[in-house]
C-alpha cells in the first residue's frame, strides 16, 4: 500500500496552485510537473510510492491548469514564468532544495529549472522530453526523428483553431480524446484530462504554453550539472530517438539514460510501476 494522497492549495507567484501531495511533512522534498495535458492526477502512483519511502512528493497542477492559477494572456505563460512558479511552490514549501521530475512539458520546464537553478535541485528526473538543445537540433522528417513529427506544436500555437478542432463540435472534448487515445493513452485515462479542459478558459490556457513558447528562452542553457535520469520510450509518436539520444551532450553532470520498450508517450500512465523504480533507484543514489 502506498501512502495516502492530500490534495492542497498553495500560494505562489501570485497565483494559487491546487496540488496533490503525499508524505510526510519532514521528507526529503520532491517536485513532480506534469505535461499537456494532464495535471497532477497522473502522478499519483509515484506520490504514493515516494510518501511511502518517506519522501515529501508534491505535483502541482500548473499554471493554466489550476482553477485559480490562469492568467488570461500568452505572455502570463512564457517559459521563464513557468520555471518561476517552480521556484515559487517551492519558496512557499520551504524547499530550499529539491528533487525534480517532469514529464512533457513538465520535463522541459525541469530541464530549464536545473540548468539555470541548480544550486536548488538535488536531482533531475526527466520522463519522455528530450534536452531543449537536442529537441531544437533533432533533423527534420515526419518518422518520428523529430520532435513535432505529426505538427501538433504548429497546430498548438495557432489561434483559435486548436480549441475548435480540439473540443469538438459538442464542446466535451471529443478531439482531444481522440488525440490522446490515437498516442497511446488509455480511454478511461484520457477521460480524467479531457473533462477539466472543457471548463472554460482551461484548453486555452493549456494551449498558451505552446503559444507563448520562445526559442530564446531556451537557446544556450548552461550544461546540466545535477544527477540526471532521463526515461524515454520507444512508442513515442511526439519525441524521437535522434533528441532523446543526442540529450547527452548538454549533460555534464552524472547521467543515465533508460529505455522502454513498447511503452507510448504517457510513461506514468502506462508504466507507474517500472517509472517508479527507477525514480526511487535514482533518488536514493543520491
Amino acid at each position: 500500500m502506498g501512502a495516502d494522497i492530500e490534495r492542497l492549495e498553495i500560494d505562489a507567484n501570485e497565483l494559487t496552485f491546487s496540488a496533490r501531495a503525499a508524505g510526510p511533512h519532514l521528507g526529503r522534498p520532491v517536485i513532480l510537473l506534469h505535461g499537456f495535458p494532464q495535471s497532477s492526477w497522473c502522478w499519483r502512483p509515484q506520490l504514493a510510492l515516494l510518501g511511502s519511502a518517506g519522501y515529501r512528493a508534491v505535483a502541482p497542477d500548473q499554471r493554466g491548469y489550476a482553477p485559480k492559477a490562469r492568467p488570461p494572456a500568452i505572455a502570463d505563460y512564457a517559459l521563464p514564468r513557468l520555471v518561476a512558479d517552480v521556484l515559487a511552490l517551492a519558496d512557499t514549501m520551504q524547499m530550499p532544495t529539491f528533487d525534480l521530475v517532469g514529464h512533457d512539458w513538465g520535463g522541459m520546464v525541469a530541464w530549464v529549472v536545473a540548468a539555470r537553478h541548480s544550486d536548488r535541485v538535488r536531482t533531475l528526473t526527466v520522463v519522455s522530453t528530450p534536452h531543449p538543445e537536442a529537441l531544437r537540433a533533432a533533423p527534420p522528417g515526419r518518422d518520428g526523428s523529430t520532435g513535432d513529427p505529426s505538427g501538433f506544436m504548429a497546430l498548438f500555437q495557432r489561434p483559435d483553431e486548436p480549441e475548435l478542432l480540439l473540443l469538438g463540435p459538442d464542446g466535451d472534448g471529443s478531439g482531444l480524446r481522440e488525440l490522446l487515445v490515437t498516442t497511446g493513452l488509455a480511454p478511461d485515462l484520457a477521460k480524467e484530462y479531457v473533462a477539466p479542459l472543457t471548463q472554460p478558459g482551461a484548453l486555452t490556457a493549456a494551449l498558451n504554453w505552446y503559444r507563448a513558447m520562445a526559442e530564446a528562452d531556451v537557446v544556450g542553457l548552461p550544461p546540466i550539472v545535477v544527477p540526471t535520469r532521463y526515461v524515454w520510450s520507444t512508442g513515442d509518436r511526439s519525441l524521437g530517438r535522434p533528441a532523446a539520444e543526442a540529450t547527452a551532450e548538454w549533460v555534464a553532470g552524472r547521467y543515465r539514460f533508460d529505455v522502454l520498450d513498447g511503452v507510448s508517450h504517457w510513461i506514468p500512465e502506462e508504466a507507474p510501476d517500472e517509472l517508479g523504480r527507477l525514480l526511487l533507484e535514482h533518488l536514493s543514489s543520491v
